[in-house]
Formats: C-alpha cells, structure tokens, sequence
C-alpha cells in the first residue's frame, strides 16, 4: 500500500517524490500577516525561500501547491530570490518542495482566512533510499523502494569531481568501466563503449546511455562519445546495473545509463572558464529563462588540449605522438507547460570532434586522426490524461559522418620507426527513433505501465585500402554497410502483495532485422570486383522475448532485501557486422554471420540503513551469455595480428559488490564502493575455427577487483574540499590471457591505483574559483599492450564558475 499510494501521488503531481508526509529535520516558517493586512483584500499568494543546512539559497528547487479539496495547482522553481505563487483561492494547500540532493519537505498552508502565507524552508541532504529515479522502471520511485542495483552521481558530486569529462566522473563507480582503462580525453571513439559489471567488454556498449530519457549511443557502432554530455548542466546521473532488456530492449542487456540535465530556470546564466596544463583550455556555459509557461535554456561546451604520448617512452619510436583532442558541444531546447496536465519539450545540438590518435606517418608526416559531426533533434510530450493515467510520447533523429584514417606499424628496428596509412574510413549513418508509454495506478495494490519504442538506422563504411610500399595511393575501394530496424514493446507490473512486499513483473517483445546489406569491394587498379564482393548480403532477422521477475522486502524500516531474475538481449551493431579496424599491428575483421547475444542474468541484494545518513549496500550478481560477440584472434605472424569478431560460445560474469554512504553534520561525506568480478569463457563455440583453449580464460579488460573512496568536505561560508581515490586489479588485454607488458613477467595489464584532489572556494555569491588535479602522484598505468599503452599522466586545472540569477 505504501508504494501504490506514493505512485498514485506522482499521477496527480508530477514530480512527487515520496508521499506527501514531512520529513525529519524539516524547518519551516508559517507567517501569517497582521488583521490590517488581511483587510487590504486581493489574490491569495505564497511567498518565500528555500535554503541548505548552512542557510545558502538553493536554486532549482520545484514547489508545487496542491489545493486540498479542489483541482487548483500551481508551481514554481526556487531561485537566490524569493519565490512567490499568486492567484490563489481561499482554501487549504499542501505544499511540496523538492531538490537534487536533498530530502523532499511537506507541509500544509491555510489560506482560507488570510490572503498571504510566508514560508522559509531549510532542506536537508538526501539519504540515499530518499533519492528519486526514474531509470529502473521507467518510473519516478523513491531509490529505497526499488529492486535493483542502483547508484546516482549528484550534482554535487559531479561537481567535486577534477575531471573535465563525463566518463573519468563516472569512474569513481566500480560497476562502470570503458572498453579499456584509457579517458575519452585520449580514447579513439570506437573504444568508449561502456560496461557495467564487466558484462561483454569491447568498443561497443552492453549499456543503454540516454540523456533525459533519450538514446545517446552512437547509432552505428554502439559507443558514447562522452565529450558530447554537456557537465555544466547535468543534475544528477542514474546508473542501472544488471540487465534492463525487459523494459529498454537492445543494448540495455548490461544496464542503462540515465544523465539528466537541468530544467530551465528564471534568468539564469553559468559560465564556467578553466585551464589546465597540457595547453587545455575549457569553457562551459548555461544560460536559461521562463516567460510564463515557456521555458528555454542553451548550453555548450569547447575544449583544445595538446594532449600527452600514449606510448610507454620505452618503447615509444619515431611514429608516435601526442594524442590530442578538440570539441565543440552545443544545443538548445525549449519546454512548454500550456497547463497542469501538459508538458511540451525539444531539443537540438551540434556536435564537432577533432581527434589526434598519437601516431604519424614516417613516409609523408600525415597524422593518424579521426573526427565526427553529429547534427541531432528530439522532442516529446508528457500528458496527466483526466483519469490520472500518465502518458508520454518522444522522437528523437541522428545525423552523424565520422572519419578516420589507420596507421600500420610494421616490425623495424629500431622498433615503432616506420609508420605508414593502410585505410581510410569515412562513415555517415543517420538514426529515427521514437517512443510511447502509458502508466496508470490500476488499482490500490497495481501500478502498471505499457509501451512500444522503434528505431531504424542506416550507414555505411566508406573505405579506401592504400598500398603496402608508402601508404599514399588508393588500391582497394569498399563500401560495406546495411540497414536496421528495431521494434519492441514492454508491459510491467508493479505489485504491492502487503506493506513490506513489492513484486515487480515486466516482459517485452523485440523484433531486429538488417537488410539492405552489402559489401562492394573493387580493386583500383582494374575496376574489378574482387573475390570479397558482395552486393547482396543474407538479410537477417530475429525476435527476443525478454522477462524479468523482481521483489523487494522491507525487512524492518532500515533493512531492505530484494532479488531479481533477468533476460537480456543485444543485436549485433552495423560496425560489428560490416566495417573493420586496425590498431597498430592488430587488424580486427567484421563479420556480417553475428547473431543476437542473450542473457539470462540473477541478483540478490540488501540494502541497510541503521541511520538517515548513513547507507551500506551489498548485491550478488551472475549473468550468463549465450552467443557474446568478441574479438578472437585468428592468426600471428610475427607482431602482427589478425582478429576477427565472432560468437563464442557462452560466458559467465558473476561477483559481489558493495558500497557506503555516510554523511557526518552538515559538511562531510564518505562514500565508497568495491566490486569482486569474475569473467570468463565457459563454453566455446562449436566452430573449429575457434581456439578451444578460450574455455577458462578470463574476458579481456575486465579486473577481479575494482574499489574508489571519495572524502567531501562542503562549507560554502569558507572552502569545499575533495579527495578521490581509485584502485584496479589486474587485467588481461587479449582473448587468449597472453599479452604482456614490455619488461613484466606476468602476462596482462598491472594494478594500479590513483588519487584526484579538488578545491572550490565561493569568494562572492555569484563567483566560485575552483582547482582540481587527476593521478596527482603522476602514476603510470597501461591500458593496452603491443605496444605498451599509458593512461592518463597527473591532470592539473583551475578556473571560475560564475552565476547570475535574474529577478
């Protein structure tokens, strides 16, 4: 009951967080005015502010009035200013007042006899069960009421965080990891898929990434460029792990990823200037309004860094350089509220990469370098039908071209001397995509949703082969591509068995299916199709069903307990299928025979909050996939290396993770979080082809352990401190557990660990100076081998934030 009921508010009152109760702690001031001011007549307003702990404004706040026997309702958002609701009647209002970060606060108005009601109302810090998600369940819930492995970066803590892009943010969570232990700052972007929990590491995402609910993969290959999420605006990041299929469908087998940005507020603008070392200029930007019932805001953000070498300086030779980074991020969008029941929204970006991958020809200095252009539009309503269900509608539109070219690096001595091109790549693909879901509160113990979402993306891979002498002529043309559609459509039942049960049911329905594919190779040279050509290759299709069992218990009011079975599925990518790389010495083959990975996935967790700051959570997880897709190596000869992307057999990924909250007064936050995962191979596929001896092999690029710990200090009258330390364990980097760092006698990738330091200091309410540095001892890690590859040497930065807020 206690869930249903708090569901059936979030119908009334979009938004709601958690039943309409007053929190512990809460501190509010009723004032009523004087009978002289009660006589001078008018409109029934609320007035007030809304502070933190330590009485500072907090901006971005929603306040929501309900009248208490009447349809009248009214809203706003806080700002440095007071916030002031007219044209109200003669009645009794409950009153609602939520912020990202905070605990939500309740109370109740009277203004049947008086025309005025002053309010000022200090928030407290959010425990974390408090915390409101919408990513699990495609549902607002209180995070404390859902069965699932959940964590939530805040805004705070984004912002204590050093790092200037959104995957080294991520990183303090040991669930999350890219395809390797590289940053995006240096990353090539067909190497930032993103894995939760070790689930099917490489290039492409086993994740669902959305922003504010919307697909934020790449369409053609499955990764994220994490440069295009704009920090600046971001309100808080929801991280699902543990397969999401039954109600995402494709990529969401290994979990979702939900960033939400802020909605716009009343005459705001940030502008957040910094440099690092490395030559690394960044600027942010914000800047929003609302004129009545629309809102608009704009945001951007540049950077240009020199970058550092990627190259151990061992084995570091003639062709290697600096890898090096510059984007451009910009977009808009609008929301419009033409009334209570309905919400309008839209969307729209430009996105501009350069990328510098270190390496340059000897034969004629041209760099190896890749870059993307990404045009995108979505937009959406959100409509309160007038029997109290909820309805929701997106579409969303990619257009994006990449390019990159490849360098080979053939044996020579010295080592690394010679480089030359071997392929260049141009890819434009373009995306449709779109949603529908339906959500109503069916009964008291029922709270059930429905809906259907589709996408359809088209690309190809334009290549040309250059020649084995000095990489400068064109001898080998290829076009290989195809198109996708996917279809699916999701029922779930959120079921309330007694106050301390809940069961949650949902099931979808997938249909993929590639056509149009091709492969059209054509020798330079003669104008003849070689042995490889292929106008017309085999459609494909198939269709996944995708379950998922769940409940929750609340053992005691601060014990938890809740467990889950789950499938998952994952159609092979167009970049899977038909276009190939080369890293260095390892050419990778594509391979249009994929079929869909499945996975059928348990969890067991217990979450415990003996105080209202302090929260200690546990899950044991074991997935098991059928059909991965994976990079097997196929032959060696010499340094080079041929692999090619295959279904092995069946894999198991299990393990235990852990993590604590604990906020002491008002100012300081410990949190950590530590991940025990085994990944191997467990079955081989039946094709001969394939090495047998994978079985028992570790996954590449997953370590046994992972672990962060974070100490915040937080008082903005003097300094706001922080401190994050990192460790990774061991991992493999190949799919037969050989390779080695030059100069280790183990194979695979060393331990590691690392410490990132910040500093911020308000010197003016409107003027922050902040200082961060990343790897602060300078450490050196590797994330590749052949050759040996170092991660991201000490980062040092400092800048303003500055804010303004209109009246």
């Amino acid at each position: 009951m206690r869930m249903h009921a708090y569901l059936f508010a979030l119908l009334v009152v979009p938004g709601i967080a958690s039943p309409a109760t007053a929190a512990p702690g809460l501190q509010t001031r009723l004032s009523q005015p004087s009978q002289a001011a009660s006589q001078q007549g008018g409109d029934r307003f609320v007035e007030g502010v809304v502070v933190d702990p330590q009485g500072l404004p907090v901006t971005g706040a929603s306040i929501v009035l309900t009248q208490r026997q009447g349809s009248l309702r009214k809203s706003t958002v806080s700002s440095i200013e007071r916030f002031r609701i007219e044209s109200l009647v003669p009645a009794l209002y409950d009153v609602r007042i939520e912020a990202a970060g905070f605990a939500p606060q309740s109370f109740t108005v009277d203004l049947r006899n008086q025309p005025m009601a002053v309010v000022d109302v200090r928030l407290e810090p959010a425990g974390v069960a408090e915390l409101l998600i919408v990513t699990a369940t495609r549902t607002e819930q209180r995070m404390g009421d859902v069965p699932a492995s959940v964590s939530v970066l805040r805004g705070e803590e984004i912002r204590q965080s050093p790092a200037m892009v959104a995957d080294d943010v991520l990183r303090q969570l040991p669930s999350f990891s890219l395809f390797r232990r590289t940053s995006s700052l240096a990353a090539h972007p067909t190497a930032q898929g993103v894995s939760l929990r070790g689930v099917g590491p490489s290039g492409v995402s086993r994740t669902l990434v959305l922003l504010d609910n919307v697909p934020f993969n790449d369409p053609f290959g499955g990764w994220v460029y994490w440069t295009r999420v704009p920090l600046m605006s971001v309100d808080r990041i929801e991280v699902v792990d543990g397969a999401t299929s039954s109600l995402y469908g494709n990529y969401a087998m290994g979990g979702v990823i939900n960033i939400v940005t802020s909605r716009p507020a009343r005459r705001t603008v940030e502008f957040k200037p910094q440099y690092g070392n490395r030559n690394s200029p960044k600027v942010d930007f914000f800047a929003s309004d609302v004129w009545g019932k629309l809102g608009a805001a704009v945001q951007g953000s540049t950077l240009n860094t020199d970058g550092y070498p990627l190259v151990a300086e061992a084995e570091r030779g003639r062709v290697d350089t600096k890898a090096s980074v510059k984007y451009r991020n910009f977009d808009g969008k609008l929301d419009y509220t033409p009334m209570d029941r309905v919400n309008v929204f839209f969307r729209g970006g430009y996105f501009k990469e350069d990328r510098n991958n270190g390496k340059v020809s000897t034969i004629d200095g041209s760099p190896e370098a890749n870059d993307t252009t990404w045009k995108y539009a979505n937009g959406g309503v959100r409509i309160r039908m007038p029997d109290q269900s909820d309805l929701q509608a997106r579409v969303f539109t990619d257009f994006q071209t990449f390019h990159s070219n490849f360098l080979a690096v053939p044996a020579a001595t010295p080592s690394r001397s010679i480089g030359r091109m071997t392929l260049n790549q141009d890819v434009p693909s373009k995306a449709v995509g779109g949603m529908v879901q339906w959500s109503r509160a069916l009964t008291a113990k029922h709270y059930f949703a429905a809906g259907t979402d589709w996408r359809w993306v088209d690309g190809d891979s334009n290549e040309h082969g250059l020649d084995a002498v000095t990489g400068t002529t064109v001898t080998l043309e290829r076009v290989s591509g195809g198109t996708q559609r996917s279809v699916g459509a999701f029922v779930q039942d959120i079921v309330s068995v007694t106050p301390e049960l809940q069961l949650t049911l949902s099931a979808r329905l997938d249909h993929w299916r590639n056509y149009e594919a091709h492969n059209l190779e054509t020798t330079v040279a003669t104008g003849l199709p070689t042995a490889a050509n292929n106008p017309s290759l085999p459609t494909s299709d198939d269709t996944v069903t995708s379950p998922r069992v769940a409940a929750l218990y609340h053992v005691t009011d601060w014990v938890t307990a809740w467990g889950g079975i789950s499938g998952g599925f994952r159609a092979p990518t167009l970049n899977e299928l038909y276009r190939q790389f080369r890293v260095g010495t390892v050419l990778t083959l594509a391979n249009p025979q994929l079929v869909p990975e499945r996975l059928v996935g348990g969890e067991f967790g217990v979450n415990v909050a003996p105080l209202r700051n302090l929260t200690w959570r546990t899950t044991w997880f074991d997935n098991r996939v059928k059909n991965p897709v994976s990079n097997v190596t196929q032959t060696i000869v010499g340094t080079q290396i041929t692999r090619q992307r295959r279904n092995l057999g069946r894999t198991r990924i299990w393990g235990i993770q852990t993590d604590l909250e604990y906020r002491v007064g008002s100012f300081w936050r410990l949190s950590g979080g530590y991940m025990y995962d085994e990944a191997r191979v467990k079955e081989y596929s039946a094709d001969p082809s394939l090495n047998p001896s994978l079985v028992g092999k570790f996954l590449p690029q997953v370590p046994k352990h992972r672990g962060s710990v974070q100490v915040a200090y937080t008082n903005p009258k003097y300094v706001s401190l922080a401190a994050q330390a990192q460790f990774v364990g061991r991992q493999f980097d190949d799919d037969l557990n050989q390779a080695r760092v030059a100069g280790q006698t183990d194979p695979g990738l060393p331990k590691y660990g690392l410490l990132d330091l910040t500093a911020s200091r308000a010197i003016r309410p409107n003027l922050e100076v902040f200082f961060g540095v990343q790897n602060v001892f300078d450490r050196e890690y590797f994330v590749m081998t052949n050759p040996t590859t170092v991660g991201t040497p000490r980062l040092v930065n400092g800048g303003v934030r500055i804010r303004f807020v209109g009246r």
